[in-house]
């Protein structure tokens, strides 16, 4: 019996979610929904369709963002942590919303920024 053909293809998954979300969600409810809610509008989202992502799952604070190329991946990834640092430069500490980073994206973008494919 033929076996039938299966496709596939690779793909780049961007995971992410905000740090600390819960206690922001605790201290400040409508606030923290308007700053996600506004930081989605105005970088993640223009971010992801400026790189090919494509948003296929988002929960209260996260998100999978599927990317046919590692390299606009990591690429998005900066960036929107690049704009979050710049966003939140002008809250309070107890209001700052950030992404989460592990380790394997450091590494990445040390990698990237080595080869010239990111600065």
């Amino acid at each position: 019996m033929a076996q039938p053909h299966i496709t596939r293809k690779l793909t780049a998954i961007l995971a992410a979610d905000v740090t600390g979300y819960s206690r922001l969600m605790g201290e400040d409810e409508e606030g923290t929904l308007r700053r996600l809610g506004d930081s989605r509008a105005a970088l993640f989202d223009p971010k992801v369709a400026e790189h090919h992502g494509r948003i296929f799952k988002t929960t209260g604070d996260g998100l999978l963002v599927e990317f046919s190329s590692v390299v606009d991946a990591v690429r998005c990834a900066v960036e929107i942590q690049r704009g979050m640092v710049e966003r939140n430069a002008s809250l309070p500490d107890d209001k700052i919303q950030e992404f989460a980073e592990s380790e394997h994206f450091e590494v990445y973008k040390r990698l990237f920024e080595e080869l010239g494919l990111i600065e």
